[in-house]
């Protein structure tokens, strides 16, 4: 059998549909329409062989390049995924990789590297020179046997492969643009991250009694307005987050700064089971095996902020990791809230400083944070009176993006025969409308 990147082609096959991986196969890597997955194509298809060609290159280069490298995502988006893996087993030169990628955005030197990055910016020298410090970070990276060994990893613990565009994909990922993870390693319900109405929850790993209470109470009644809780695992804020969320029957996603394998903190280890067991998901953007580093963390962050309506720091020091968090969902242009303290509490004191400098909205209670990521009183009444499979089907339902009935199924975990009876009813409300693509809300949350 032929070789893909000096691979036995039939692992290839094999890993990527044991990691779930053929969902989004479009023939350019991008999303349908309706943001769900294109038809599953055979292996011998022409546009099936691609899209998993295309699914181990992806898969790959969350090995080959770190979190938030936005030379390897510039280098994916002129070449694509397959395209520039090859080029890096072929140990392609830099003056020949930049005439490969001739005419991209960033050959003209209009790109940039991201905000946290300490690599050079492309724009003050030469893009051979950036080429060339890039393919020399890549390439003691490309190790197939430890790809093959992540890969089998993820598939006997039960992760699967995300990809853009396929159902579970946050449209805001694509938001960071270069910087927009690769594809993303995740462990419980591979939906839980595509939910529009969520929101993050951060703050001080070394929280006070009074900033685990105000978390607690929050994410409570966010859970019962229909939020998701997305935060970051650690202890302090984003444990009371997860906790408070479960404990009142919603949903949470985790994002973690290692493999999905290797829990962390280890003293979390039953918290994050609970989240992926409880129809939540952990999720990273490293493969199985990783470990934690600084560098991750700070990378995790702008997943959180990317993946929620509005983030909110409950409680924070002025040196606190949240901090780069809000930082990332302001650079979005996303919501920003704080919650304030007292005013002698260091724990506060980022918090503070937020509202002062960085024009966040001071928030106290889950109703005030609920506005901030866009819910209405008008959208309490209709919760009021919906039916749990309405509300079901609204809540993956977007103004922006039409979906199909089909990937409404999916989504919202109810039979496409109920979907369309609730599409019915509220087409005749004229809460949704039909479109060439798909359903979507009217004067609903975009």
């Amino acid at each position: 059998m032929s070789a893909w990147f000096g691979l036995d082609r039939g692992l290839v096959e094999r890993l990527v549909r044991g990691l779930g991986g053929l969902e989004p196969v479009e023939a350019a890597g991008s999303p349908g329409a309706d943001g769900g997955a294109e038809p599953v194509l055979e292996a011998d298809d022409d546009v099936g062989t691609a899209g998993i060609r295309a699914a181990f290159a992806q898969a790959a280069w969350t090995m080959i390049a770190e979190p938030g490298d936005g030379v390897a995502g510039l280098v994916i988006g002129a070449l694509g995924p397959a395209g520039a893996l090859s080029a890096v087993l072929d140990r392609v030169g830099p003056t020949e990789l930049q005439r490969r990628i001739l005419g991209s955005e960033w050959s003209s030197g209009s790109g940039s590297t991201s905000a946290d990055a300490e690599s050079e910016d492309p724009s003050a020298v030469p893009v051979s020179r950036v080429l060339g410090s890039a393919l020399e970070r890549w390439r003691p990276r490309l190790v197939s046997a430890d790809l093959v060994a992540a890969c089998e990893t993820a598939i006997e613990v039960g992760v699967r492969l995300l990809l853009p565009g396929a159902p579970g994909w946050h449209a805001g990922f694509d938001h960071l643009g270069v910087h927009a993870p690769h594809a993303l390693w995740l462990r419980g319900s591979p939906n839980a991250p595509a939910g529009e109405r969520a929101i993050a929850l951060v703050g001080a790993r070394a929280a006070s009694g009074y900033g685990e209470h105000v978390t607690l109470e929050a994410a409570a009644g966010l859970v019962d307005r229909g939020f998701v809780i997305v935060s970051g695992a650690a202890y302090g804020i984003d444990g009371a987050a997860h906790r408070a969320a479960l404990g009142s029957g919603g949903a949470t996603v985790a994002y973690l700064a290692g493999g999905v394998d290797r829990p962390y903190p280890a003293g979390h280890d039953a918290l994050i089971r609970r989240i992926r067991e409880a129809g939540g998901a952990v999720i990273s953007e490293s493969p199985c095996g990783s470990t934690p580093s600084k560098w991750r963390f700070l990378q995790r962050n702008r997943l959180i902020a990317a993946a929620s309506a509005a983030t909110v720091v409950m409680e924070a020091g002025d040196r606190s990791g949240s901090i780069n968090t809000a930082g990332h969902a302001a650079s979005l242009g996303r919501p920003l809230g704080a919650v304030p303290g007292p005013v002698t509490s260091p724990s506060s004191a980022g918090c503070h400083r937020l509202i002062r400098e960085y024009a966040a909205t001071c928030v106290t209670n889950a109703e005030q944070m609920a506005e901030l990521a866009g819910w209405t009183a008008v959208d309490a009444d209709a919760q009021a009176f919906a039916s749990p499979e309405e509300r079901r089907v609204r809540d993956v339902m977007s103004a922006r993006s039409p979906r199909t009935v089909e990937a409404l199924a999916k989504a919202s975990g109810l039979s496409p025969r109920e979907v369309s009876g609730v599409l019915g009813a509220l087409d005749l409300a004229g809460a949704v409308e039909e479109r060439e693509r798909g359903w979507v809300l009217v004067g609903g949350r975009a």
